[in-house]
């Protein structure tokens, strides 16, 4: 099954790729190589939630988020790659959620996003991760990704 079949299977589609918010790219590819510029949980132009993790925002919503986040940026990969099936690997996902000083399930938050991309591209989709707490991200949105795909 295509990585593109196992979104649709998912009911997924990827989004348009999100315009950036200043003076930046979504993604540059430098050999086989893809970085992606931090991915907000934007959908259709707009941000889809405001707030921190153990405040205003629940651990559940917070999984949903980062997963609309993976999906910014498989969108920004394949912008510069071709398509999903030419990514060879998730290699790193640095992720930022905005949280209160005592909150302490980022990972749990950013597994929405590391799950999704297991999902989408099996195998491939496995990668090294970060998940960092932060007092605030751009425009007071609650996860943010980046991410370094390895493709052909």
């Amino acid at each position: 099954m295509t990585p593109e079949e196992r979104l649709a299977r998912l009911g997924l589609v990827l989004p348009e790729v999100v315009t950036p918010l200043a003076a930046y790219v979504p993604a540059v590819r430098t050999g086989n190589y893809v970085y992606t510029s931090g991915q907000l949980p934007i959908v259709d132009g707009k941000l889809i939630a405001t707030g921190k993790l153990g405040a205003e925002v629940s651990d559940e919503q917070g999984i949903d988020l980062a997963r609309i986040c993976a999906l910014n940026a498989m969108a920004a990969i394949i912008s510069v790659a071709g398509d999903l099936s030419h990514i060879v690997r998730i290699v790193k996902v640095l992720a930022f959620v905005a949280s209160t000083p005592e909150y302490t399930n980022q990972p749990v938050v950013v597994d929405g996003a590391s799950t999704l991309f297991g999902e989408v591209l099996g195998e491939a989709g496995r990668h090294a991760r970060s998940a960092v707490g932060v007092a605030v991200l751009p425009r007071n949105a609650p996860v943010e990704l980046e991410v370094v795909a390895e493709v052909r």
